[in-house]
């Protein structure tokens, strides 16, 4: 199973992020747990300097940007 983490503080952004890593996950079939991450220690502890932010299994993938559930497949 994989962890996906928004990293975020629940903006219009983050929530399009969700959105689309929900889409990802799904289209690939994959077995994951989507998390929000809206603690600003922690968004930093994962190395998130800018919101929204994507980490999978606590690695952090992209931060500052909405990622198209295409990329986010990329990632996953």
């Amino acid at each position: 199973m994989k962890t996906i983490q928004i990293l975020g503080t629940g903006c219009p952004k983050c929530r399009k992020l969700s959105d689309n890593a929900e889409v990802a996950a799904k289209t690939l079939g994959i077995d994951y747990e989507l998390v929000k991450v809206t603690d600003l220690n922690e968004i930093a502890r994962l190395g998130a300097m800018m919101t929204p932010g994507l980490a999978v299994d606590g690695e952090l993938k992209s931060s500052g940007k909405v990622l198209s559930p295409k990329d986010i497949q990329d990632l996953l």
